[in-house]
């Protein structure tokens, strides 16, 4: 099956089950909290829910970059393998926890593990798809993780009909399982059949990567406007169901799956289009990827003022729609354009790097916009946000000028 000219499809497919079960597996603690009260009573105090919460942003935001290393150097095929066979032995070993501590310590070992996924699995993607697919393949990769995020909802719903204990044994279950079948199906990309210019593996350092990340300005700007879009991009994930509650007048179990179908969907739809364009434009025009790009950026801006002020049904589920389309664009167009900019032989330490940025920041805004909330100017504070993405659209259109579709280093 490798040999077939549709396997680098194959890898996207096999590849989208495990982003779908990377995303689900960590949402599901979110919604079932109210099962697991009765018999982990810490869990009432929302402190020690956010501590909770926390550990696994902030673990699995220092392991991004250490992950993309790892994942330059290793066979990326074992990585995902054994990265999904940790978190879903560790999601099916949650319904076994009777303590707080249990609970928090295996979160903790949750964000080691799933960290260690998206760079290797979106750097192997790029290497199989090439110039016309690659934007495109990316993107129906991310459709994944937007599946997984809102099928994470649904726990609650089948806790409550089961119980929290056999929902995580069960979904823990289901990814142990296709990790073994991964076993026979994923293939790594050859080193012979990805383009390196440099034999010498043997004098690279573990950090060479890295330095020379760090010494090429091109990374900076992706850096800055990956960091900047991902503010308002983990302010829909965590605050979106608040603010439609507050601004709409629903109620929570209301609010919630609106905010989420609805960033989900668009997102969904963002990626595919973003994906297609830029992969068609890029024939034409090298920046075809970082115009794409900067398109989904400048949706971004007014349906952030939208959700922010909008009071009625329409405006708000509109601005969101709009919002999610173009972060979709945006998201589908990341990895290619760093293949712009940056060899395959340090990808995914570059991914790993802009991960741990932007989950970085994602904690920063998550805090922030609690205090708006608490104060009543949580829209006050998704509108802020636009003013910040208009400055990160300039600096992308101003200072990111890619000279090939695929970098090779010199």
């Amino acid at each position: 099956m490798k040999n077939s000219k549709y396997y680098p499809w194959v890898i996207v497919a096999l590849l989208w089950i495990v982003a779908l079960l990377n995303y689900m597996d960590r949402q599901m603690l979110a919604t079932m909290r109210p099962s697991m009260e009765a018999d982990i009573p810490e869990l009432v105090s929302g402190e020690n829910f956010g501590r909770l919460m926390a550990i696994f942003l902030w673990i699995y935001a220092l392991m991004s970059p250490i992950s993309g290393i790892i994942a330059d150097k290793l066979n990326r095929k074992w990585l995902i393998i054994g990265s999904l066979f940790v978190w879903s032995a560790v999601t099916y070993a949650m319904g076994y926890a009777t303590t707080y501590n249990q609970v928090y310590w295996l979160r903790a070992l949750m964000g080691v593990s799933e960290a260690l996924y998206i760079p290797a699995g979106l750097s192997l993607i790029a290497d199989y798809h090439q110039q016309k697919t690659r934007s495109l393949a990316i993107g129906i990769h991310m459709t994944g993780l937007y599946v997984g995020s809102a099928l994470g909802g649904f726990g609650a719903t089948i806790a409550a009909k089961y119980s929290w204990h056999s929902t995580f044994h069960h979904f823990g279950i289901i990814g142990i399982v296709y990790s073994f079948i991964l076993v026979f199906l994923l293939s790594e990309k050859k080193v012979s059949e990805v383009i390196k210019t440099n034999k010498k593996t043997g004098e690279q350092t573990l950090f060479k990567g890295l330095a020379l990340l760090f010494t090429n300005i091109s990374f900076w700007v992706i850096l800055f406007y990956f960091a900047i879009i991902s503010l308002p991009g983990w302010a829909t994930k965590n605050w979106l169901p608040t603010l439609f509650s507050d601004n709409l007048g629903i109620s929570m179990d209301q609010a919630g799956p609106l905010a989420t179908i609805t960033i989900s969907f668009s997102s969904l739809l963002g990626v595919i289009f973003g994906g297609i364009l830029s992969d068609k434009w890029v024939q034409k025009n090298i920046k075809g990827r970082v115009y794409t790009s900067a398109i989904g950026l400048s949706l971004t801006i007014p349906a952030l003022m939208l959700i922010g002020f909008g009071d009625s049904l329409f405006h708000v589920v509109g601005a969101v729609l709009c919002f999610g389309i173009g972060y979709g664009m945006f998201d589908a167009n990341n990895m290619p354009i760093i293949c712009q900019f940056v060899s395959s032989k340090y990808r995914a330490t570059a991914y790993g790097v802009l991960n741990m940025t932007g989950v970085g920041c994602g904690a920063l805004v998550t805090s922030l916009l609690g205090k708006s909330a608490d104060t009543g100017t949580l829209g006050l504070g998704f509108a802020l946000m636009a003013g910040v993405v208009l400055v990160a659209l300039i600096v992308q259109i101003s200072f990111l000028r890619p000279k090939v579709n695929d970098f090779v280093e010199a």
